[in-house]
């Protein structure tokens, strides 16, 4: 087999499992804030929210920081830096006896996190260029999958062993993973001679100063921003149109499951599509596909309806993350993909910041279905920046016609 190829299976597999271990404790956050002591459901909601956005903020700071160290020292390491370290933090998360030491913890997993960005970066780096966006697809069809078991092996342990054993459980699961990428996957990677070397601040400056690099940075805070913002209203939507017996848990994860169903399945359709004809393009009509399924949601009234919308939602969200990845391996300066992964890692990581927090304050104004309509837009917007910033022709160059030729169907 060839290398790129075990590789991408393998860091497939491991990024399956440490999704998993990680979708396995974010939900019971509030439960085991309770089980700590808090008792005021206000509280609990507070420091929820406050634990929960921590973690994204502290990896928002030192994202490009890895990066550029991946740049000179190799992305596997840092693939291995971030599971060995995220094992540790976990382990002793399960230790933790109050909130703020909760939140402490939470706060150090965020800086030694990173595990899916090094991996893409290693996979982008180590895959041929025409092959890009299929193995970034099938990355991502591995990481959903495991967002989409997680929470279900989650719920099951949690009346087993208890909340505290999940976060054992789930440090041991995501050292496993990094002991195969350590033994497993081998990285073909030259680092710069000495005297080529950079501080991390000229590298930086590398980086911000390439305008394509800029635009899909903006583009990867806005796609974030819409995409998660809304995902903590589901459950109260659902809730709103009224579920059979009363199990509204139940379908709100059915809900989020039939998303990502979908996107599992079209992600490496999709990567192909990128590869044959340009990422630039399904980018575009992706993120323009998904802002118009988002119109129909303000109009549902069942839960089967939003089960429908929701999954073909998912098939047009498979081809956002990995046809915007593919295209910051290409625009990123030789040497410096690490570095410009990094700053996308942060890029993405302030929309999931502050998504949630800003749509949870609209909601308040415009309710959910308003909700709905603001993503549409937000969306259509963000598609239409692309083409501009890109000047794209939604026509068929000779160079896509050339690949779709060189890997037919």
């Amino acid at each position: 087999m060839q290398s790129w190829r075990r590789n991408l299976y393998i860091l497939m597999v491991s990024q399956f499992l440490v999704m998993s271990a990680m979708s396995m404790i974010i939900p019971f956050l509030p439960l085991y804030l309770k089980e700590m002591g808090i008792k005021d459901p206000a509280e609990t909601q507070l420091w929820a929210g406050v634990i929960f956005g921590i973690n994204f903020l502290s990896a928002f700071l030192v994202a490009p920081v890895w990066g550029s160290l991946a740049d000179r020292y190799g992305r596997k390491m840092m693939v291995l830096r971030s599971g060995f370290g995220m094992a540790v933090v976990i382990f002793l998360t399960g230790l933790a006896t109050s909130p703020l030491q909760l939140l402490i913890l939470r706060f150090l997993n965020g800086t030694v996190s990173g595990f899916i960005p090094a991996s893409i970066a290693l996979t982008a780096t180590n895959t041929p260029k025409d092959r890009v966006g299929y193995a970034l697809g099938m990355l991502q069809s591995g990481a959903v999958a495991g967002s989409i078991m997680g929470p279900l092996i989650g719920g099951i342990l949690a009346e087993v062993i208890g909340f505290r054993m999940i976060f054992y459980f789930t440090a041991i699961i995501i050292a496993v993973a990094t002991f195969v990428v350590l033994f497993a996957v081998k990285e073909e990677f030259k680092p710069e001679p000495k005297e080529k070397k950079v501080s991390f601040w000229k590298d930086g400056s590398i980086i911000l100063h390439q305008r394509p690099l800029m635009i899909l940075f903006s583009v990867g805070v806005l796609l974030q921003f819409a995409m998660v913002g809304p995902a903590p209203q589901m459950s109260l939507f659902v809730s709103e149109l009224g579920v059979p017996g009363g199990h509204i848990a139940f379908f709100a994860g059915l809900v989020t499951g039939a998303t990502g169903l979908a996107n599992m399945l079209s992600s490496p359709l999709l990567g192909k599509m990128g590869d044959r004809y340009g990422s630039e393009r399904v980018l575009f009509v992706t993120m323009l596909g998904a802002g118009l399924f988002f119109i129909p949601h303000i109009f549902v009234h069942s839960v089967s309806q939003l089960l429908v919308l929701r999954f073909l939602l998912g098939m047009w969200v498979g081809g956002l993350l990995p046809s915007l990845s593919s295209l910051i391996r290409k625009y990123a300066p030789s040497g410096k993909e690490s570095t410009a992964f990094g700053f996308n890692s942060s890029a993405t990581f302030l929309g999931n910041l502050l998504g949630p927090i800003t749509y949870g304050f609209l909601s308040g104004f415009i309710e959910i279905r308003g909700v709905f309509l603001v993503t549409s837009l937000l969306l259509l917007f963000t598609a239409f920046w692309l083409k501009t910033g890109f000047k794209l022709k939604l026509s068929v160059s000779r160079e896509g016609e050339k690949r779709a030729m060189k890997h037919p169907a």
